[in-house]
């Protein structure tokens, strides 16, 4: 035990130098490339570096994955992704933490780690970091596992997880009587969200409309704003949640795009929080939302049902309703400008909008399944008509606030 906690303080200390080393330094590792490849007894994950790097590899259950945490490194992946093949079904990656990036393998089945091992330079091929899974059942996986860490032994990678290191929680000045808006992109890193027909991704468009509505905002000098994330990094709902409360956010707005089998719908939607959906879709949408966490490779076995899923009773009825007048203020004035669903404001269990004290609407802006509508939403003409009509709501919202408490 002693020893695999001295490990783990070594693995620590090359983060923290590399960290430190900032600069030219740290912008040096990149993933260029990844390939999948199967024979009848494993399936093989190689991924080629630019340098050699320290890394830990473990797997996770329901649902089986394989993650793999390395330093920060830039990726060049996004136009040249491996089709899955084999026990391997999907591919995800991208900055789980600062100083962090992570990929996750989604596995059909239970997974043992057969080898891990790094392929020197050789032939003018880079650093080739090898991952082979192999097929087991659940009762040798968990076997193998072990009740203590529940992860597989590594040579002499350290065996415990990395920290998750918590969000910066930015707050408001205390001489700052404005109103502070928490901007909150949905997605980011390992998590992608969804994709659109291009091969767009909803993690970085809703931080361009983030951003975009951030510097707008802030131009009016009427608030004090708050970014969940303002790069492309991972956070799990709850530190979404945390950032809110921690800055005393006064409303809180998550940007979102959708997809639907089809391809033919499109429109804007906005969502506040209910014990029921409104509707089948809302329903599931919010369920694929909320399972964010487990697919980014974050282990929640540990943890009790309550606070995985933060109880929706714990929502004060005033704050819904202030939701509720906020999502009703966007409506109207998103529909100046943009085309609308039909029930255009609806109702679901999103995990990200259950903060008790923070009023929260989470803002699909379309759909990234309509090619039309795709374009339309990556066109700086129509990001700047959206942000525009969401200071219109939240000037409204904050107008009659204050009407109502003149104090």
């Amino acid at each position: 035990m002693w020893e695999n906690a001295l490990k783990t303080r070594l693995f620590l200390l090359v983060f923290a130098f590399l960290v430190a080393a900032g600069g030219v330094a740290w912008a040096k590792p990149e993933v260029t490339a990844a390939r999948l490849g199967e024979t009848p007894e494993r399936t093989r994950f190689v991924l080629e570096l630019s340098e050699d790097l320290p890394y830990r590899v473990f797997t996770l259950a329901d649902p089986f994955r394989v993650v793999l945490d390395l330093p920060e490194v830039a990726w060049s992946l996004e136009d040249r992704q491996p089709r899955p093949t084999g026990l391997i079904t999907g591919l995800r990656f991208g900055l789980f933490a600062p100083g962090t990036s992570r990929v996750v393998l989604d596995v059909n089945r239970p997974v043992l780690l057969q080898k891990v091992f790094v392929i020197p330079p050789s032939e003018g091929k880079p650093y080739r970091l090898v991952i082979d899974v192999e097929p087991a059942s659940r009762a040798q996986y968990f076997a193998a596992q072990g009740e203590a860490t529940g992860e597989a032994t590594l040579s002499d990678q350290p065996l415990s997880p990395l920290p998750e290191a918590p969000p910066a929680l930015p707050r408001a000045k205390p001489a700052d009587t404005r109103p502070t808006v928490v901007i909150d992109p949905g997605h980011g890193g390992v998590d992608p969200g969804a994709v659109g027909v291009s091969g767009f991704y909803e993690k970085n468009l809703t931080l361009d409309y983030g951003l975009a509505l951030k510097k707008a905002l802030e131009a009016t000098g009427r608030y004090h704003v708050v970014m969940t994330r303002d790069r492309d990094m991972f956070l799990k709902l709850r530190q979404r949640i945390q950032l809110a409360q921690e800055a005393k956010g006064d409303l809180f707005i998550s940007l979102h795009a959708n997809v639907h089998e089809s391809g033919k719908i499109r429109g804007a939607s906005i969502y506040t929080l209910s014990e029921t959906a409104s509707d089948k879709e809302a329903a599931a949408l919010a369920a694929a939302e909320n399972a964010a966490d487990v697919l980014a490779g974050v282990d929640l076995t540990d943890q009790t049902g309550d606070v995985r899923n933060i109880l929706i009773d714990l929502a004060q009825r005033e704050t819904m309703n202030l939701s509720k007048k906020f999502a009703n203020d966007l409506v109207r004035e998103v529909g100046h400008e943009t085309k609308l669903l039909r029930n255009t404001h609806r109702f679901a269990g999103f995990a990200v909008l259950k903060s008790p004290v923070v009023p929260s609407i989470l803002f699909e802006i379309g759909y990234l399944s309509n090619r039309q509508e795709e374009r339309l939403l990556r066109s700086p003409d129509h990001r700047a008509k959206i942000i525009d009509s969401i200071i219109r709501a939240v000037d409204g919202y904050f107008e009659r606030q204050k009407a109502a408490s003149p104090t």
